[in-house]
C-alpha cells in the first residue's frame, strides 16, 4: 500500500531536534533503539522512599487495603484505577511526592541532556501501581501503540518512567519494539492511507499490522530496571505496558513524566497548562503540546461519582520557582 494524495488542514511537521548518535552516553541507545535506561537517576534509598509515599497515598482512602496482604488487592479496596493500572484522579498528579520526584535533579538533567536545554516543561502525568496476581483482574493483553501522530515526523516527544520498584523479567515494566522508531515513517507511508491519518498523538496497531513490524526483524522486549532508574523512550517507538507474570511478587510503582523545551509550547498551550494546574488536573504524556484537562472526577464502575473523590491533593507541593517554571506557570 502506498499513501494517496490528500487535502487536509494538517501538514507534516518535522521534529525540533535530531539525535544523531555518537554521544557516548544513553542518547546513543535512544537514537539507535528508541529507548534508554539511565541508571541511578534517583539514589536508590530515595526512590524507595518515594514508593513508600505512593503506598501511603493509595492506602489513605479508608479501605482494607494492606500492601503486604495480597488478599486485599482488589478493586473494592482501591481508589478508582484505569485499565492500565494508572491513577489519574483524586488530584494525585499534584501530590507533593509526585512533584518531588519530577523535580529530582537526575531526572530533569537527563531530559535537559536530550533536548540540549534546561528550560523545560513537564507533563502532568499518572501514577502507576500494579499489583501482581490480582484475583479480580486478569493480566491485560498487549496494546501496542505510539504516542505521536503520523503528521509529526522526527523526534517531537520523549516519554519517561521514573522507576520506584524492581522491574525484572517477571515483573511489570515497559514493553517496546527496539528500533521501531526508525521504521515509523516507512510504516505510515507504505502501510496506511494518508487520508485516514489522525492528528491526535496516539495510534494503536492491530495484530496484522504488528506482523509488518516483525517482518523488519523487530522483537518486543521487556525493559528491566531498578528503583531509581529512569526509562526514556521516543514516542515513535512501539510500546505498551508489560504485565507481571504469575511468578512476580513485586508491586510495580512508577511515575510517568515527560519533559520538553518550553520554547516549543504555544501561548495557547501554556494557558491551558496553567488552567489544568489550577484545577490539580492531569494531561497527557506530552509536556508542551496536546494539552487538555483529562476527566477529573473519579467515577465508580456503575458511573456514579466516587464519594472518596478529592478536589485537591492531600499534601500539596511547595510552589517553588523551579516548579512554576516546569509547570508553565511562569516563563524562563
Amino acid at each position: 500500500m502506498t499513501t494517496k494524495k490528500f487535502t487536509t488542514a494538517a501538514t507534516i511537521s518535522q521534529g525540533p531536534l535530531r539525535i544523531k548518535g555518537g554521544y557516548g552516553d544513553f542518547r546513543d541507545d535512544l537514537h539507535a533503539n528508541g529507548y534508554a535506561v539511565i541508571k541511578g537517576a534517583i539514589p536508590h534509598e530515595r526512590a524507595i522512599q518515594y514508593q513508600r509515599r505512593a503506598f501511603k497515598w493509595v492506602t489513605s482512602f479508608g479501605t482494607r487495603l494492606d500492601m503486604k496482604d495480597p488478599s486485599t488487592w482488589k478493586a473494592e479496596n482501591l481508589p478508582v484505577q484505569s485499565k492500565l493500572n494508572t491513577f489519574d484522579n483524586y488530584c494525585v498528579i499534584h501530590e507533593k511526592f509526585m512533584w518531588d520526584a519530577r523535580m529530582e535533579p537526575g531526572i530533569v538533567n537527563a531530559f535537559a541532556k536530550v533536548w540540549e536545554t534546561d528550560e523545560l516543561l513537564v507533563s502532568f502525568d499518572s501514577l502507576n501501581i500494579t499489583f501482581p496476581n490480582r484475583e479480580d483482574k486478569p493480566p491485560r493483553a498487549p496494546w501496542p501503540h505510539i504516542d505521536q501522530s503520523p503528521f509529526k515526523r522526527g523526534m517531537h516527544c520523549i516519554q519517561g518512567i521514573i522507576n520506584l520498584s524492581p522491574a525484572g523479567p517477571e515483573d511489570g515494566s515497559l514493553m517496546c519494539l527496539p528500533r521501531s522508531n526508525t521504521f515509523n515513517d516507512e510504516f505510515f507511508d507504505t502501510q496506511t492511507d494518508a487520508q485516514d491519518w489522525e492528528v491526535k498523538d496516539w495510534r494503536r496497531f492491530s495484530e496484522k499490522e504488528m506482523d509488518w513490524w516483525a517482518s523488519k526483524g523487530l522483537t518486543p522486549i521487556k525493559v528491566t530496571a531498578h528503583p531509581g532508574d529512569l526509562i526514556l523512550w521516543d514516542s515513535r517507538t512501539v510500546h505498551w505496558g508489560g504485565e507481571p507474570t504469575k511468578n512476580s511478587d513485586v508491586i510495580r510503582t512508577v511515575i510517568y513524566a515527560s519533559y520538553s523545551p518550553a520554547k516549543l509550547a504555544t501561548k495557547e498551550a501554556i494557558e491551558e497548562k496553567q488552567r489544568v494546574f489550577s484545577a490539580y488536573g492531569a494531561t497527557t504524556h506530552w509536556a508542551h503540546d496536546n494539552i487538555f484537562l483529562r476527566p477529573q472526577v473519579a467515577k465508580l464502575p456503575d458511573g456514579t461519582i466516587d464519594p472518596r473523590n478529592r478536589n485537591e491533593p492531600q499534601e500539596k507541593p511547595e510552589i517553588t520557582e523551579k516548579l512554576q517554571k516546569l509547570a508553565g506557570l511562569i516563563p524562563y
